[in-house]
């Protein structure tokens, strides 16, 4: 495990990256995506997303098919940075105080006991988030975004770093729950892992033998020097010119004809925090067009609502997101940092 005084950001003075600093967060990076692929084969751009959710202090949903490794991504991740990790498998009989906890009373101290819910870890998976009830979905908005938890009026905090990783299958609909908005713009990011390619279907049943659930890696980091990693990002440069293009892409989400309702300032903000942590995960303190090029369907795409006459034609937000990227012009010129 690297300690946190090897890394030249020992000065906590200084808020602005430098060009040493992010050398060594690539790295820290690069190590954490490697360890995480001993065990998600393959898919080394879905590993990248889940460690810049991580590192924005964001939450990440993936919609994808069973079985294609999402509970072994959010096990992964957990262990690479010694943190803990719970699983909710929601169901529509599945109740908010099943998530968060309950007050039980205690008759020797002759009062409320809290028993910590399954939320209380540093990586949860919320399996299948769509299959529960929308009161029960509306159990992790206030987590999701605050870190924190309130039962009986008494507000209980989470230990940080704090990730929510849900998952929905796309293909069956039937007993589940649409996500609302409020809900799906809580999310950072969204990402399917998908299936691995021929290669990498190759080297997992060489391993067949040791079933995913049964591996336990070694720990990269840990929950102080995660932190450490979430607060250097914030001192990654992002040029004007960056920010104008962002408010450029998600004005156009707004007013592109298909979209219903489009990208919130949730979604700017989203947008730009995790391009910082991309562009310190790339070895550099500044963002460049780039790194919102590579975010902005993650980002921007779960949060749009298009008009069901566009949703019949086949439109999806991915290509929505996709064709406004083609139509706004990125800057060319930024200042000296």
């Amino acid at each position: 495990m690297v300690e946190l005084t090897e890394n030249p950001t020992a000065a906590r003075a200084a808020s602005a990256m430098t060009a040493e600093q992010a050398e060594w967060y690539q790295e820290t990076f690069a190590r954490l995506v490697t360890n995480v692929e001993q065990v998600l084969v393959g898919k080394t751009f879905v590993v990248r997303l889940g460690f810049v959710a991580l590192l924005s202090e964001g939450h990440l949903l993936l919609e994808d098919f069973p079985g294609t490794g999402k509970t072994s991504l959010a096990r992964a991740i957990a262990q690479s940075v010694a943190g803990s990790s719970n699983r909710i498998q929601f169901t529509p009989d599945l109740l908010p105080g099943d998530i968060t906890g309950v007050s039980v009373f205690d008759q020797g101290s002759r009062g409320f006991e809290f028993h910590a819910g399954p939320v209380f870890a540093n990586i949860v998976l919320a399996d299948e988030i769509n299959r529960a009830s929308p009161k029960t979905q509306a159990a992790l908005l206030e987590v999701m975004e605050e870190g924190r938890i309130t039962v009986d009026g008494i507000t209980h905090e989470l230990e940080m770093p704090f990730m929510v990783i849900a998952t929905q299958n796309p293909i069956e609909q039937a007993g589940t729950y649409r996500l609302p908005e409020a809900q799906l713009d809580r999310f950072l990011m969204k990402a399917s892992i998908g299936y691995p390619d021929h290669a990498s279907t190759l080297r997992i049943l060489e391993a067949s033998a040791t079933r995913s659930h049964e591996v336990t890696l070694p720990p990269v980091t840990d929950a102080v020097q995660v932190m450490e990693l979430s607060r250097m990002a914030r001192g990654v440069h992002v040029d004007p010119s960056i920010n104008d293009y962002v408010s450029r892409l998600v004005q156009a989400t707004r007013t592109a004809q298909e979209v219903r309702l489009g990208g919130s300032v949730r979604a700017a903000l989203a947008l730009v925090r995790s391009a910082k942590t991309l562009a310190a995960a790339s070895g550099r303190h500044f963002v460049i067009p780039d790194d919102i090029k590579a975010l902005a369907e993650p980002v921007l795409a779960h949060r749009l609502v298009l008009d069901p006459e566009a949703e019949f034609d086949g439109v999806t937000p991915s290509s929505i997101v996709s064709q406004i990227l083609i139509e706004t012009p990125p800057p060319t010129d930024r200042q000296a940092v």
